[in-house]
């Protein structure tokens, strides 16, 4: 215990320590951080994201199942509508547990396998709106959204519940340093509970730094809070969050990424790593005399100005 607890204000020391970096302009929030930045993707562009993660000692309050959770196909989707407006779908394709331990809970699982269980993720559905251009002040967005229910509670992984979020934005640089952050609400469904939520802070704090022209340094402290007692009616709308840090390399027309994870709570991951891929496609619109290259990465599309 003492050892989980180290590791995560070893985490969130390095993130405030980078803050204070001496410092070109990095990106702001994409893979392997989970902290939404005030930026918006160039107007016809999807950025396509995908990534693996594997945690270690995840715990489940609703359906009592803790172990080793692997998501395989962690999606995200970025695309410019707009020179202010942003869509996003998130989602992973499917998750596996490896059930270590179990105990008595509101929903009793029905694992897959003798020691195991797989389902889809929970997708989610966002709209970003940037409200004020970054200058001498910070830039400044407005982002709000829905989770569907597509898992099934039954497997004990998901909740099968329709949450919704809401939260501001602010975003400044400081020459190779970028740092962002959030503030919002989520009004989640109590899945065992009719006619009943949970409503929870969600937060983010986070930086990227570019170390070479085609290296960055990106780490976050993010998730939600519950000011709530959780008891079996409120079960899986505990407060959740993650520790990040990681490096971001440009090569062959792509970003990839690499993470070290670590929870914040008692029910997150006691350890943990993410890897991915991420790149942009140009969809619609012109290259217009607003455009330029996105710097350290190969791919053909860039930022509006």
């Amino acid at each position: 215990m003492g050892c989980h607890v180290n590791r995560r204000y070893a985490l969130l020391a390095a993130v405030l320590a980078a803050a204070g970096l001496p410092g070109t302009q990095a990106r702001g929030q994409d893979r392997p951080l989970q902290t939404p930045d005030a930026q918006i993707v160039p107007t016809g562009t999807l950025r396509v994201q995908a990534g693996f993660d594997f945690l270690q000692s995840v715990q489940f309050p609703l359906s009592g199942l803790s172990g080793d959770l692997i998501d395989a196909g962690a999606l995200d989707l970025r695309l410019g509508v707009g020179r202010i407006a942003e869509l996003q779908v998130q989602g992973t394709v499917e998750k596996f547990l490896q059930v270590n331990a179990e105990a008595p809970a509101p929903v009793v699982p029905q694992l897959t396998g003798r020691n195991s269980t797989h389902d889809v993720g929970d997708f989610s559905l966002w709209t970003k709106l940037r409200l004020l251009g970054e200058h001498r002040a910070p830039g400044l967005a407005f982002r709000f959204g829905f989770e569907m229910p597509n898992s099934n509670q039954a497997r004990g992984i998901g909740n099968n519940a329709t949450n919704v979020y809401a939260s501001a934005i602010a975003e400044k640089h400081f020459g190779r340093l970028a740092a962002f952050g959030n503030a919002g609400v989520g009004i989640l469904t109590s899945p065992n509970a009719k006619f009943s939520q949970n409503d929870v802070l969600i937060y983010g704090g986070a930086f990227t730094y570019q170390l070479l022209k085609r290296m960055r340094l990106a780490g976050e402290v993010a998730g939600r809070y519950s000011s709530r007692t959780i008891t079996p009616a409120l079960a899986g709308t505990e407060s959740r969050g993650q520790g990040r840090m990681g490096l971001v390399i440009s090569a062959w027309g792509f970003d990839w990424d690499a993470a070290a994870v670590a929870g914040v709570y008692a029910n997150d991951p006691s350890s943990g790593f993410t890897f991915g891929v991420s790149r942009d496609l140009k969809l619609f619109g012109r290259r217009g005399k607003g455009w330029r290259s996105r710097e350290g990465a190969g791919s053909p599309v860039g930022v509006q100005e």
